[in-house]
């Protein structure tokens, strides 16, 4: 049984983390971000061990995607993006999961 809801778990976790690369795909941030190569801007594993032992790093990860950054990570800025504040937090959770 508990093999059973592990199995689970796992699967419902692999299937948020393929949505949540949807939706970075749908929103064009593969344009400009890779897992694990600085492309325009920093790659998704320098993000999450930039925000590794930031306290609400989730929250203010979101409110970057959504509205935009600047100066925090060269001079090129990351302009705001059109998505709602559900798939801002949801695809600040799978940045922040890359390790």
């Amino acid at each position: 049984m508990k093999m059973t809801i592990a199995m689970i778990g796992a699967f419902l976790m692999a299937g948020g983390a393929m949505a949540s690369e949807d939706l970075a795909k749908a929103k064009n941030c593969l344009t400009c971000h890779a897992a694990d190569k600085k492309i325009v801007g920093p790659s998704y594993k320098d993000i999450a061990a930039k925000r590794a032992s930031e306290k609400g790093a989730e929250a203010s990860l979101a409110g970057k995607i959504k509205n935009g950054s600047k100066g925090e990570w060269g001079q090129v800025p990351m302009p705001a993006n059109n998505v709602t504040d559900a798939e801002a937090a949801t695809l600040a959770k799978w940045v922040l999961s890359f390790k």
